[in-house]
């Protein structure tokens, strides 16, 4: 079932999130890392056997890619939101660790009427960021990384998403602290990121912003409200 066309079931009191089989998504078998290459057919496999699944049944496993759209924000000085988790963030294995992107799981909400990944992008975005002013998301990469149990089981589509004037900040200020700091002020944290972030950063670092004007996928974010 591709992810324009689910629909979102009644409530069951369980979080069901969007997985693409390992198989599906690796037919030559899995790649390490930060990949900005053939990111159409990641989207067309994500549209043809992607479903949603109990949380609590891939959590741990590795079968199934949990699909997480991962925002990494730049702003138009060229500085970054870097965010450090707290105690209260909802996964006590990345408690403390500083992260260059925001995102989440998609739901069956999202699929209902539109595009999940987009849908599921725009409310994350909502949900974690404010921004004043309209923003561009524009998908640079897929990232896989099978370095450690939370990140094996899921699939980053990562995002660079650039507000048209001023800055983003956190909005759950109880879970997230954040900065907006320059590529070398960022350097400082990066043993202290998450594996997922130290890939993303190498990338920033390089040719990643250059490669946003040739992204399959644009979304356009509104101001918070």
């Amino acid at each position: 079932m591709g992810r324009g066309s689910l629909v979102a079931p009644a409530k069951t009191g369980r979080e069901e999130v969007l997985c693409v089989p390992r198989t599906s998504m690796f037919p030559d078998g899995a790649w390490h890392g930060l990949v900005p290459t053939g990111l159409e057919r990641i989207l067309r496999t994500i549209d043809t056997a992607s479903e949603y699944r109990p949380r609590s049944g891939v959590e741990d496993d590795p079968a199934q890619q949990q699909i997480i759209p991962y925002c990494v924000v730049r702003h138009a000085d060229g500085t970054y939101l870097l965010t450090r988790r707290l105690q209260h963030s909802s996964d006590r294995r990345l408690h403390h660790l500083y992260s260059l992107g925001v995102g989440g799981h998609v739901n069956p909400i999202d699929g209902a009427g539109g595009d999940a990944v987009e849908r599921g992008l725009i409310r994350e975005w909502g949900e974690e960021i404010i921004c004043p002013a309209p923003a561009t998301a524009r998908l640079i990469a897929v990232l896989n990384d099978d370095s450690s149990p939370v990140s094996m089981v899921h699939l980053g589509l990562v995002f660079l998403v650039e507000p048209a004037v001023g800055r983003a900040a956190v909005r759950e200020t109880e879970k997230l602290e954040g900065w907006s700091l320059g590529i070398d002020e960022m350097r400082q944290h990066y043993l202290s990121m998450e594996s997922w972030s130290q890939l993303v950063f190498d990338d920033i670092a390089g040719d990643a912003p250059a490669r946003a004007d040739h992204s399959p996928l644009v979304i356009e974010l509104a101001a918070a409200p």
